[in-house]
């Protein structure tokens, strides 16, 4: 096909003779194994394939990576067997095959599941081997410019995927020209209307702009000339997709976008790259806040670049990138102009050596994460663009999306620092761990050894790798302390049983653990107290058979609930139970025990007999604080809140939370405390009564 022969004359520019006879080798059996398939399109399947290498070619890549390419869909669309591949065409090219192919003898219980791990399979192969993912760019680049034969649904949900995922990872590769394209693609098929309507509105502006734009180029290239700078200039209009981001973005319309145009450019060194950028600051004034030097602080994919925008003719912003013209290869090809497969292995260089680091990172966050749900999310939040640049106290430049926290920036250091994190340093001062990071900030961060991530931190965080990172460990954590309660639990319920759980034996648990389906005796442990277990079922199915149970009341081994369990045990919001209070424990699936006071309506609504409710008791020594509500009316008088505030702190307590109503004469307010037991909070009442403003007082249980 003529397809495939001027894909081989391309290649045979760079391949030797024997590279180009395996890729013809390839492309044959490739067209042997897609015999009588045909596209949505009507073509031969095999021209999908070929398309795909002759997009991977234009990026000079190896003949393992072309022939992968001609050969990627063969396993998931044919019979022919991964294996087979590997025995014609050798291991490297059967991985490369294998890691672009979905999975698709797996069931999933959504598509959302499928496309996840699919995802989440590819992702996995591409740290091993970065061409399993240039494939997978190539083959998703050929199939958005054939968009156009599927059902309005389908483009959007291709485009809508082409735009999270794809077009950002062909970004954080440094692929410019991939990455551009897919863009525009997914922009026409995911907004067509708003595609056609700036379509028609820049073809309107092209027309009227023509001749500034010409005069603008014109006295640029003079202005190089005169300062004794060889330079290659060029006007390029801006992609319709940054444009609509720019619109939606800070709420402008189309008119009001003036810097539709940009110019770029390109010298023989980075000396003449700012000897540029001064003599085009002599011809045009910059705008403040506008420059960014890539060059001395390059991105994570490898791009570096002067850009700066300036103010020319009749109030015209324009956009100036000034760059090398290696740099310029960089910028466009990325990761693909430095991916060099040898027998001796690949060039190390310091593109090579970010992308390893991310690819690490992903991998990291791959391990972190429970599920391929969970992995896309952080994916998506680790790939779309916008940074900032912040220092170590050692000097070394960190980039970190923008939006990033001290907290993201101790898990960009390493994971450890991250978990012991408790404070943090910005230029030298003190401030909050949610707090967001700027350009330049040089922060230091303060660790302690018993510290352990805080749940509240994933409300704020801003990268995959610390998102991840707590998630991880505040999952491990809960799991050991579900092991650790649903024993208690357990135990208790054979107690009542008149059995000694000492006395159950390694075989009596083997064969429950094997009988229920369970992975360990730990999961079993843990699903007792996330409430997919009952204790009492449990602990009849551990007895041997045909041994005689005495049946003893719960009453009589109550669970002690000692206020260090973690978050499996909960205390009800509803009624603030404290040391002191007769409680009940309410077993509430996936969140483990509740505790709740015994006469609490939320209790009273279950049923006594209930296996879901559990008789529980405060332990002897409890060491820490509970929440506990209380209601007040005051006088409606200045300065009272503050007596009440003085008072509450007097008696060793802490305001959580405050609400207050107030009319003419008095103010309702509800407080949320900090009390170890019911005799404290007695003190501290005691206290506020002694105010002579405070009219009414009294627990909030309900």
């Amino acid at each position: 096909m003529p397809e495939a022969e001027s894909l081989f004359f391309e290649v045979s520019k760079y391949f030797k003779p024997e590279e180009l006879a395996l890729l013809k080798g390839s492309y044959f059996f490739s067209q042997g194994a897609h015999s009588g398939q045909f596209r949505i399109t009507g073509e031969p399947y095999i021209s999908h394939p070929v398309a795909v290498a002759h997009i991977l070619s234009e990026l000079h890549l190896d003949v393992i990576t072309l022939a992968a390419a001609l050969l990627h869909d063969v396993v998931e669309d044919t019979t022919i067997s991964k294996e087979e591949i590997s025995e014609r065409f050798g291991l490297s090219v059967a991985e490369l095959v294998d890691g672009v192919s979905k999975l698709k003898k797996i069931e999933f219980q959504t598509k959302a599941d499928a496309q996840a791990e699919n995802f989440r399979k590819m992702l996995l192969a591409m740290a091993q081997d970065v061409r399993v993912i240039l494939i997978k760019l190539a083959d998703r680049l050929h199939n958005m410019r054939t968009l156009e034969v599927l059902r309005p649904d389908k483009q959007r949900r291709i485009a809508r995927e082409t735009l999270e995922i794809y077009a950002p990872i062909a970004h954080r590769l440094g692929l410019n020209s991939i990455y551009q394209e897919l863009l525009e693609l997914g922009f026409r098929y995911f907004y067509p209307n708003r595609y056609k309507v700036l379509v028609k509105a820049t073809k309107a502006a092209r027309g009227n702009r023509r001749e500034i734009v010409g005069k603008i180029l014109d006295a640029i290239k003079n202005r190089l000339k005169d300062a004794g700078i060889d330079a290659i200039v060029t006007g390029r209009e801006k992609h319709l997709y940054s444009i609509y981001k720019k619109m939606s973005e800070k709420h402008l319309s189309f008119s009001e976008v003036l810097d539709i145009y940009g110019f770029r450019v390109l010298v023989k060194d980075i000396a003449s790259c700012y000897l540029a950028l001064g003599a085009l600051h002599s011809l045009y004034k910059p705008i403040p806040g506008k420059f960014k030097d890539y060059i001395a602080i390059p991105k994570l994919n490898g791009y570096q670049s002067l850009h700066n925008t300036l103010l020319g003719p009749y109030g015209l912003p324009i956009e100036i990138q000034i760059r090398t013209y290696e740099m310029h290869r960089i910028a466009e090809m990325g990761v693909a102009s430095h991916w060099l497969y040898k027998s001796n292995g690949a060039e190390v260089n310091e593109l090579h050596l970010k992308t390893n680091q991310w690819l690490k990172s992903l991998l990291e966050t791959l391990s972190d994460s429970s599920d391929s749900i969970e992995f896309l999310e952080h994916l998506k939040v680790d790939l779309f663009p916008g940074e900032v640049y912040v220092f170590t106290p050692q000097g070394k430049i960190l980039e970190l999306p923008r939006g990033s926290t001290a907290v993201d920036f101790a898990y960009a250091i390493h994971t450890d620092v991250g978990n012991c994190c408790v404070a943090a340093k910005i230029n030298g001062e003190n401030i909050p761990l949610r707090t967001e990071l700027m350009n330049g900030d040089r922060v230091e961060i303060i660790t302690a050894p018993y510290a352990n991530p805080n749940p509240a931190w994933l409300s704020y965080v801003a990268t995959a790798r610390a998102r991840s990172s707590i998630r991880y460990f505040l999952r491990n954590i809960q799991y050991e302390e579900s092991v650790k309660l649903g024993e208690r639990l357990l135990n208790q319920a054979l107690l009542s049983f008149g059995v000694n759980p000492d006395a159950i034996t390694d075989i009596q648990w083997e064969r429950l653990v094997k009988d229920s389906g369970a992975k360990s005796k730990k999961a079993l442990l843990a699903d007792i107290t996330l409430g997919k277990q009952l204790s009492a079922v449990i602990a009849k199915r551990l007895v041997v058979p045909g041994e005689t149970i005495s049946e003893v009341t719960n009453a009589s081994n109550p669970v002690v609930i000692l206020g260090t369990e973690g978050m499996t045990v909960q205390f009800a919001r509803c009624c603030y139970p404290l040391p002191g209070d007769t409680i009940v424990g309410l077993i509430k699936k996936d969140q483990g025990l509740v505790i709740h006071v015994h006469d609490c309506p939320v209790v009273m609504r279950i049923q006594k007999k209930s296996e879901n409710v559990l008789d529980v008791a405060w332990g002897k020594e409890i060491a820490r604080t509970f929440e506990v509500g209380i209601n007040m009316t005051a006088v409606n008088q200045r300065g009272v809140l503050a007596r009440i505030a003085a008072e509450i702190a007097r008696a060793d307590s802490n305001i959580d939370d405050v609400t207050m109503e107030s009319d003419k004469d008095y103010t309702t307010m509800q407080f949320i405390l900090q009390a170890r037991n019911r005799q404290h909070l007695a003190q501290i009442m005691r206290g506020l009564r002694h105010i002579d403003e405070v009219v009414k007082l009294g627990r909030a249980k309900n």
